[in-house]
């Protein structure tokens, strides 16, 4: 019988969430960049329109490694660590226990960078000054919107490959495991649009903004009165496509990266099996 490494795990994680994340957050910064500026309450043409779509990127070159690592740390390691103790039928709680984990360790990094690129992105002043409640603004409502957007991804992408192995009776492909990836991202998408676009506002609101005036119900309401059903939904095609096709890319490196380092690191140690399959010969004697 072989276990999980928690070592393995973690370093297994870090450099799988690391890689895809940075990858993606690049090679799809334009399309995030025009989700941006179609949410600001600026106006896209104001806002930067299709000028400049590359701007704002320092902080995401920065940020996505440490960001989508910590992530998939959490969450890989408590995977890791429930699976084998809890039965099949409830792994579906770990997935989003896991996942809502996840995404507030996540955003400990995430929303100072998204701070800082999305007020780049809709060409706000340079010279502004980012003190820490400056930077940590809109902490919850990030939140927020990604403990909805993972409670539905995660679950769905775990769902969708148990039901593509068992179709074809093998492990899956990386390839495969994207495609899971990407339909799952884009249900997800979705269904959180008017979360993230209450997020961008807030984010983007003027550094003297009240506390008031920055809370997520009251942002949504605001919203909707602008602008109705449609405001809600700004930005929803360029935030769809940029997930479903980052979910591909994402996770397409994250599986093949997990092959490539898992054949150079085990995934069980001899002390850990000899332990474990004493465990179980205690345990049947005692049933005997």
């Amino acid at each position: 019988m072989t276990v999980s490494n928690p070592k393995n795990v973690f370093l297994t994680s870090l450099i799988s969430g690391g890689t895809a994340g940075t990858l993606v957050d690049v090679a799809l910064f334009p399309l995030d960049t025009l989700k941006t500026r179609l949410q600001s309450q600026n106006g896209f043409l104001r806002s930067g329109g299709f000028n400049g779509l590359y701007r704002g990127i320092t902080p995401v070159i920065v940020g996505s490694a440490p960001t989508a690592a910590l992530f998939f740390v959490t969450y890989d390691s408590i995977k890791a660590l429930l699976k084998p103790r809890v039965d099949e039928k409830h792994h579906v709680a770990i997935y989003m226990g896991g996942a809502a984990f996840g995404e507030m360790v996540a955003c400990l990094i995430r929303v100072p960078v998204e701070v800082v690129k999305q007020r780049r992105q809709a060409f706000l002043p340079k010279k502004e000054r980012f003190g820490i409640r400056i930077l940590y603004r809109g902490y919850w409502s990030t939140v927020l919107r990604d403990l909805p957007f993972s409670l539905l991804q995660f679950p769905l992408w775990e769902y969708l490959k148990q039901i593509w192995k068992r179709k074809c009776g093998r492990e899956l492909e990386p390839w495969e495991g994207a495609v899971c990836g990407a339909i799952s991202g884009g249900v997800a998408a979705a269904a959180t649009t008017p979360l993230d676009v209450a997020k961008t506002r807030i984010m983007l609101s003027r550094v003297e903004a009240g506390r008031s005036d920055l809370k997520i119900s009251r942002m949504l309401v605001s919203i909707y009165r602008e602008s109705g059903v449609q405001g809600l939904f700004a930005g929803f095609v360029p935030r769809v496509l940029w997930i479903t096709l980052g979910g591909f890319i994402f996770f397409g490196i994250y599986e093949k990266t997990k092959v490539i380092t898992d054949k150079f690191l085990p995934t069980s140690t001899e002390s850990e099996s000899t332990m474990l399959m004493t465990q179980s010969f205690q345990n049947n004697s005692i049933l005997e």
